[in-house]
């Protein structure tokens, strides 16, 4: 069965491109072109992944993806945007969305990552370790739920599975690129902070003193490593 993807984004030119062009590589693609549809088409309806512009008509992509986020879906989202500040990119990957783009972006890469979203969300759990806890943060893999001092913690599909990679690793010295391979699917790139970001929100959710923390530490000149 072709997997589904819900593509929202109110440039007619872009839509028929990137509709034509998934479709021809055998993606079930619907379109909807401002965000009020995008969300209630994202609502109704189960989609393997989403294609999310940030400027639409209506509500924003980042209300959207906020939305969604805060409904409990982890479908794993793509954000698409004109911007190219940083804060932009912060604030999508914060509220919840798994990847982002900047426009004008290759075919080629977002195929690339699309691919590697859609690989990395049907990837097992794996079996060897069912629940965890560190200080005060207990992770239950079996319901894919993170509570701390037993209140439930919100995490975009990314931010969990990134968790679960750390835990799975835990003590072991894992460098940028590992992440980006093993967790986004994808090689690095030199200018890519994807990662760091992705880290730094883990430590404001699950850290007691982000600014120093206890758990999820930077090793300096090599990567990251989770300390339990």
């Amino acid at each position: 069965m072709a997997q589904r993807i819900l593509l929202v984004e109110d440039e007619p030119g872009l839509v028929l491109t990137l509709t034509d062009r998934l479709q021809g590589e055998g993606y079930h693609t619907d379109a909807c072109e401002d965000g009020e549809a995008g969300l209630a088409q994202a609502m109704a309806q189960p989609y393997d992944l989403i294609i999310l512009d940030v400027m639409l008509p209506k509500k924003s992509g980042f209300d959207v993806c906020r939305k969604l986020r805060q409904s409990g879906m982890q479908t794993p989202i793509l954000m698409l945007t004109a911007r190219n500040q940083v804060v932009d990119k912060v604030v999508g990957l914060q509220i919840g969305a798994d990847d982002y783009l900047t426009k004008p972006f290759d075919m080629m890469e977002l195929l690339a990552r699309i691919e590697a979203l859609l690989r990395r969300s049907v990837a097992k759990p794996a079996a060897a370790v069912m629940a965890f806890q560190f200080g005060t943060v207990k992770v239950d893999f079996r319901r894919a739920e993170v509570l701390r001092n037993a209140v439930a913690v919100v995490l975009s599909a990314r931010e969990y599975q990134l968790l679960k990679y750390l835990i799975e690793h835990r003590g072991e010295s894992i460098s940028r690129e590992q992440l980006l391979t093993d967790v986004w699917g994808y090689q690095a790139t030199p200018e890519t902070r994807t990662v760091d970001v992705h880290m730094a929100w883990l430590r404001q959710k699950l850290e007691d003193n982000p600014r120093y923390p206890q758990y999820f530490l930077t090793l300096r000149g090599l990567g990251y490593k989770f300390d339990s």
